[in-house]
């Protein structure tokens, strides 16, 4: 590995780290609106929540690198102690990028962007009515952490009111697919949430018997990943010997339509994902018995059938 101190980076070299490690960000884009009434548009991807009651956001109008100078953003806010923060979704992506683009402090972003302000209900900065997620803020604190270039002024804020399109619900929760998030990465690099989207079951309302509990064999295993293992982890008990007894002799005596043995059935099954005859093929090859069924229970796992990984991964045990 590198390793580095930021006293003895450059203020850039500093910036691409955190751009490259701390990502993907989501972005805010940010309505401002000046004294004089000067409409005010901006994304900034050092964001996100911390709070829902009250619901609490924060994002850094941080100064600007090449000569300190501060942003328009955070002229308005501290003028005005109001903002309006929309989430960006790839469909307008181009149009933000556009906005960020700096503009004298008396152009219009709207007008520059092509984005439609929609007035709002409770704050005297616009909408932006292409989000389909807006949030009327106050500012609660400014932070500042310095007055050099680059340096961090964090706008932490209660949000007033949500507006947010109907369209968006699946279930009662907002539909990643739907919303079609877009977030920064480092250099011009950005991604797509809502393009690929995995589910992770969360271990805290239950008890685990976490990594520590795993027999050896598991640990030991060169084809499980570092994930595999905290899969198993995030069970709850280990199923006993009878079980994985009475579950072996079921595989063993089950009849599957077009079946055969040997390696080259095993690796078919394997390319068809098909763990099941996967591990019944494994278990008439006398050969590299041990990996063949824990590749089968390999592929359980990433169809998040727990049962039978537990199952055919404590079976590997008995295998002599």
């Amino acid at each position: 590995m590198f390793h580095y101190e930021p006293k003895d980076l450059t203020v850039r070299e500093v910036h691409r780290l955190l751009l490259g490690g701390v990502a993907p960000r989501p972005i805010a884009l940010v309505s401002t609106i000046s004294v004089d009434g000067i409409n005010n548009l901006s994304p900034f991807s050092f964001f996100n929540a911390f709070g829902a009651n009250p619901p609490i956001v924060a994002f850094s109008p941080s100064r600007r690198g090449r000569d300190s100078s501060l942003k328009d953003t955070y002229n308005n806010l501290i003028a005005t102690k109001e903002c309006v923060i929309q989430s960006v979704t790839h469909s307008m992506v181009e149009q933000v990028n556009l906005a960020s683009a700096e503009f004298p402090s008396d152009y219009d972003e709207f007008v520059k962007s092509g984005l439609t302000p929609l007035i709002s209900e409770l704050v005297k900065p616009k909408r932006v009515k292409e989000s389909p997620f807006q949030m009327e803020c106050k500012l609660l604190e400014m932070k500042s952490f310095g007055d050099a270039g680059a340096s961090a002024n964090l706008a932490v804020c209660e949000v007033l009111k949500f507006h947010v399109d109907e369209n968006l619900f699946t279930d009662g929760i907002i539909d990643p697919a739907k919303i079609d998030l877009v977030a920064r990465m480092s250099g011009d690099f950005y991604s797509r949430a809502g393009s690929d989207v995995f589910t992770l079951r969360m271990p805290a309302t239950k008890k685990c018997i976490g990594y520590d509990q795993l027999p050896i064999h598991i640990r030991k295993s060169e084809i499980y990943s570092a994930n595999d293992l905290g899969k198993f982890g995030n069970s709850e008990s280990i199923p006993t010997d009878d079980d994985v007894k009475l579950f072996i002799q079921n595989i063993t005596e089950s009849k599957y339509d077009g079946f055969e043995e040997g390696p080259k059935s095993f690796l078919r099954f394997q390319k068809l994902n098909d763990y099941e005859k996967m591990l019944k093929a494994a278990l008439g090859i006398k050969e590299n018995k041990v990996r063949n069924v824990e590749l089968a229970v390999k592929c359980a796992l990433q169809k998040h059938d727990m049962d039978f990984a537990w199952k055919a991964a404590m079976f590997v045990k008995d295998i002599k």
